[in-house]
């Protein structure tokens, strides 16, 4: 058997695999995130850790598996966020995760320093501050108590990784999401560290993701319910794992959108994007010699989560399926209502932390259908802009496998398939695809797997056929939405103007 574990934004999703991937379980445990105003958005690494372990102990416990049946574990980790460890490798204060976007007059410090073309054509992404470097940044000059402390900068699912083993080393694939990873080289950038006054020191050995980093330890054992001895691969981010859990391991593969907070479209490749707009970043992938062209928006599940939350406050379980029923025959751009779903900043293709949601064109005869409509079209609105960024490289996308909570959505993939004018497939695994990649990852570090096995364990449920008249109406809509936010552009950057 293999435990893997997806350490996202709301919890750990936490499965149990065959030696073959299938999976055999899996659960959910939730933990808190803060969120505040100016850009805060924070998670303490001990309820990840915590999350571990009860996740661990659930799923043997409730499935009735001895921890001697258990021969690997695997981790999958939210990227660029910012875990600062002491001398004794614990954490100095909450983690900046990667929503966190405090760091702006540092990432201006290093644009000064570097150029942005420059960097991006080194590290594959632009500089800005939801990036672990310029996060590391704003703690030392914003709480220099803390930053006193600090020996150890590291990611989600390096924190966790040292709990188990005692060992604390990175991948390609989070490394390449800190922004002081040379792509091109594959080692830290000396330039970038040496631009943004950062000791190499703190940053950790970087490992292939499908080495073993180490076994459980006495102490990981007693959180876990593991054997002592039980080897742990490195494992990865969650954005190249969830390429893993998508099938896309090879240029081949095609593209795949995820539906979680935040949300993407990637593709692989055996060299990086270098757009030379800047939309898009690559990471590295997981699979050796591979990278992942990626254009990511902020607040794509969230989005819709926010609009949930904000129309039935109540912690009702039908509340989601009870607002996506009343938008499902409900009008939005046809009428002239749009949403920017920019509610956290902006990653692509803006780049603009200083971006912000907004409704245009509400009017007195639209209710909450029409609204929560709004957002549905206004995030496959974005997504269509960053396809196009793809397209416009020489990277075609002819269809779309979907994956993420948003996925379980009929309405929202018929309305992605209308808006994007290609086909859209749903996964038999769409929820626990980052941690089915993190166990293919853990597979083909213990030897027992390649890659390509992943292909017979998440397949085609369903598929989504754009209808012609609505795509060429969400054309025209696409055309306004685009226009919406460059009229917002300029109030969104003079509000911040101290």
């Amino acid at each position: 058997m293999i435990i893997a574990h997806d350490l996202g934004t709301t919890g750990n999703k936490a499965s149990l695999h065959d030696d073959d991937g299938k999976i055999i379980a899996h659960c959910t445990i939730s933990y808190p995130a803060h969120f505040a105003a100016g850009g805060i958005a924070e998670q303490d690494p001990l309820d990840w850790w915590n999350a571990i372990g009860d996740a661990t102990k659930k799923l043997l416990t409730d499935n009735s598996i001895s921890s001697n049946q258990v021969s690997g574990v695997g981790i999958s980790g939210q990227m660029m966020g910012a875990v600062l460890l002491d001398s004794e490798h614990k954490p100095v204060r909450p983690a900046l995760i990667w929503a966190d976007f405090r760091s702006t007059p540092q990432t201006k410090e290093l644009v000064d320093a570097i150029g942005m073309e420059s960097a991006y054509n080194e590290l594959g992404h632009q500089l800005n501050p939801t990036y672990s470097i310029t996060k590391a940044m704003w703690v030392r000059d914003n709480e220099p108590e803390n930053w006193a402390k600090v020996r150890h900068i590291c990611l989600a699912k390096d924190y966790v990784n040292y709990r188990l083993t005692g060992r604390l080393a990175t991948d390609p694939s989070d490394a390449s999401s800190t922004n002081a990873y040379d792509q091109v080289n594959g080692h830290w950038s000396e330039r970038v560290l040496k631009a943004a006054r950062i000791d190499p020191a703190l940053m950790p050995e970087i490992l292939a993701s499908t080495a073993i980093l180490g076994e459980i330890t006495a102490e990981a054992s007693s959180h876990t319910g593991l054997k002592i001895g039980t080897p742990v691969v490195v494992g990865g981010g969650d954005g190249p794992l969830a390429a893993v859990g998508a099938g896309i391991i090879s240029a081949q593969d095609g593209a795949y959108v995820c539906m979680g907070s935040s949300s993407w479209v990637s593709v692989s490749s055996t060299k990086p994007l270098h757009d030379p707009k800047m939309r898009s970043m690559t990471f590295n992938h997981v699979v050796p010699g591979h990278f992942v062209p990626t254009a990511t928006m902020q607040a794509g599940g969230a989005s819709l989560q926010w609009i949930t939350e904000t129309l039935i406050p109540e912690n009702n379980p039908d509340r989601y399926r009870m607002l996506l029923d009343e938008a499902k025959n409900r009008s939005a751009s046809s009428d002239s209502l749009y949403f920017l779903p920019h509610i956290m900043g902006e990653r692509s293709p803006y780049w603009n932390p200083n971006a912000s949601g907004a409704f245009i064109g509400l009017g007195k005869h639209h209710n909450r259908g029409d609204m929560v409509r709004a957002v549905l079209e206004g995030v496959a609105f974005n997504l269509l802009t960053c396809i196009n960024a793809f397209s416009e490289n020489g990277i075609g996308v002819k269809s779309v496998d979907v994956i993420g909570g948003g996925a379980g959505s009929a309405l929202w993939l018929q309305i992605f398939a209308d808006v994007w004018g290609i086909p859209v497939q749903s996964r038999s695994i769409v929820e626990e695809a980052n941690s089915l990649g993190a166990a293919v990852t853990t597979l083909v570090g213990l030897g027992k797997a390649d890659f390509n096995i992943v292909k017979s364990l998440s397949t085609i449920t369903s598929k989504y056929t754009p209808d012609t008249g609505a795509h060429k109406n969400y054309l025209a809509g696409h055309e306004i939405f685009l226009k919406g936010y460059l009229g917002l552009e300029t109030w969104n950057s003079n509000r911040f103007i101290k």
